[in-house]
C-alpha cells in the first residue's frame, strides 16, 4: 500500500479538485478508474463542490512534482483514518453522510456571468480613479443576485475575470490574483461589456500615463521590500483553453502603454539603485556600495541591463528593472536584447520586478534566463523585405 503521507503538497489536492469540477463527477472517475463514494466527500474551498475523496487523493498524487503518476483504485485504502485524515491535515474540509456530491458544479449562468463582470469592471474603475470601495458589501450584494453561489465561489470568479483582464491587456484589481481555468463564456462576457464601460477606458489610460515626480525628502525603509516571486503555476494542471476570439474590445494595450511611460520607468530603476546600495552597506560592504552605477543613464539603454551592482564576494550582478504600478502578477515586457543578454549572464543576471509602485513599492527578483521564470510570448516582431 502507497504511504498518503507522501501526499504533502496542497496545491497538488487542489488541482485535483479543479479538475474534478472542469470535468465533471463521472467523466473524472472514469478517467482515474475510481468508483463513486459512498461517505466521504472532500469540498473544493473554491467552488464549494463536494468530491469524492479517495479520487482526488489517487489523481492528487498525478499533480506532485516528485511522483507525476496518479494512484490507481487498488493501490491504497480509503476512510476515515486515511484518505480523509490525509486531505483534513492539508486543511480541506471533509463532510460525510448524505451531502450530495458533486454539488454547486453548474456552470455559471450568461446572467450571473454579465452581473459579476459588470460588478468586477465598476470596481476595477473606481481603483484605478484612486477611489475607495468596501469588496466585502460588494460581494454580498453581489452574492444575492446570483444562484446560490459561495463567497469562495465568487472569489475564485473574480480570480478568473482578472486572468481575461490581463489577456486582454487591461490591469486587474488589487487583492483578486489572475486564476486559470477560465469559461470560454467568460471571456465573451468580458467583451461583451468592455466596450460599455467608456469610464473604465479614461482611468486606464489615466493610471498608465500619469507621470511619476522624485521625490528625495522621503527615507525609503528597504527592510520588508523584497518579496518572493509568484509561485510558478503546475505545469501539468487542468486549463480549460482559451477560445478563438478577436480582441474587438482592446482599445489599447494598457500595459504596454505603461512601458512607455518614461517617468515611472526612470523612477523604478532609481528606487532600483539605491535598494541595491542599501543591500550592500547592510551587509559591511560600503566600498561595493560606492561602486554601483545606474548604467542605463550613463552609458545608454542598449546593453541589456540597467543597473551594474555585486554580489559580497565582488562578482558583478547585471540588473535590469521593470515598474508597474500594478500588482505583482502584471506581464511585463523585454527585449529580445534583454533576454539574450539575461541567458549570456546566468546567474550574475538579476530581472528586478517592482509592482504597486505607487502605493507601497515591492519588488522580487528572477535570476538567470527570464524563460526559466516566465512564459516569453513573441507579441512583436521586425518585419524586412525579402
Amino acid at each position: 500500500m502507497v504511504d498518503l503521507a507522501r501526499l504533502n503538497d496542497r496545491s497538488a489536492v487542489q488541482a485535483a479538485l479543479d479538475e474534478f469540477d472542469l470535468l465533471g463527477r463521472d467523466a473524472f472517475l472514469a478517467k482515474y478508474g475510481f468508483g463513486k463514494a459512498r461517505t466521504y466527500f472532500v469540498e473544493n474551498p473554491n467552488t464549494g463542490t463536494l468530491c469524492d475523496s479517495k479520487a482526488i487523493v489517487g489523481a492528487a498524487f498525478g499533480y506532485l512534482s516528485s511522483s507525476g503518476m496518479p494512484l490507481e483504485n487498488t493501490d491504497f485504502s480509503g476512510g476515515d483514518a486515511t484518505v480523509a485524515e490525509r486531505l483534513r491535515s492539508l486543511g480541506f474540509r471533509v463532510h460525510s453522510g448524505n451531502e450530495r456530491p458533486g454539488s454547486n458544479v453548474q456552470p455559471w449562468s450568461p446572467h450571473e456571468l454579465a452581473v459579476i463582470v459588470a460588478d468586477y469592471l465598476s470596481m476595477l474603475t473606481l481603483e484605478l480613479n484612486g477611489q475607495t470601495y468596501s469588496k466585502a458589501e460588494r460581494r454580498r450584494r453581489l452574492k444575492s443576485q446570483l444562484d446560490d453561489r459561495s463567497e469562495a465561489s465568487i472569489e475564485f470568479k473574480h480570480g478568473n475575470i482578472s486572468a481575461v483582464m490581463i489577456e486582454l491587456g487591461y490591469p486587474y484589481i488589487t487583492g483578486y490574483q489572475p486564476r486559470s481555468n477560465v469559461q470560454g463564456a467568460l471571456y465573451e462576457a468580458v467583451e461583451r461589456q468592455l466596450h460599455r464601460f467608456s469610464a473604465l477606458d479614461d482611468a486606464a489610460i489615466a493610471a498608465v500615463q500619469r507621470p511619476v515626480l522624485p521625490n528625495d525628502t522621503i527615507e525609503i525603509d528597504f527592510e520588508g521590500v523584497l518579496k518572493l516571486p509568484p509561485q510558478k503555476r503546475n505545469i501539468n494542471q487542468v486549463r480549460e483553453p482559451a477560445p478563438n476570439y478577436h480582441r474587438r474590445a482592446t482599445k489599447r494595450d494598457y500595459l504596454e502603454r505603461e512601458t512607455m511611460n518614461r517617468s515611472l520607468g526612470s523612477a523604478g530603476e532609481l528606487f532600483a539603485l539605491k535598494f541595491e546600495k542599501w543591500r550592500l552597506l547592510s551587509l559591511g560592504l560600503r566600498n561595493l556600495s560606492e561602486k554601483v552605477e545606474h548604467v542605463s543613464s550613463t552609458q545608454g539603454d542598449g546593453l541589456g541591463f540597467d543597473i551594474l551592482s555585486f554580489e559580497p564576494d565582488g562578482r558583478e550582478r547585471f540588473v535590469e528593472v521593470k515598474t508597474t504600478s500594478f500588482g505583482q502578477t502584471t506581464p511585463f515586457f523585454v527585449s529580445s536584447n534583454e533576454a539574450a543578454f539575461a541567458r549570456e549572464k546566468g546567474e550574475q543576471f538579476r530581472l528586478y520586478r517592482l509592482y504597486d509602485f505607487r502605493k507601497a513599492p515591492s519588488l522580487f527578483e528572477l535570476p538567470g534566463a527570464i524563460e526559466q521564470h516566465c512564459l516569453l510570448d513573441p507579441c512583436t516582431y521586425k518585419a524586412q523585405f525579402l
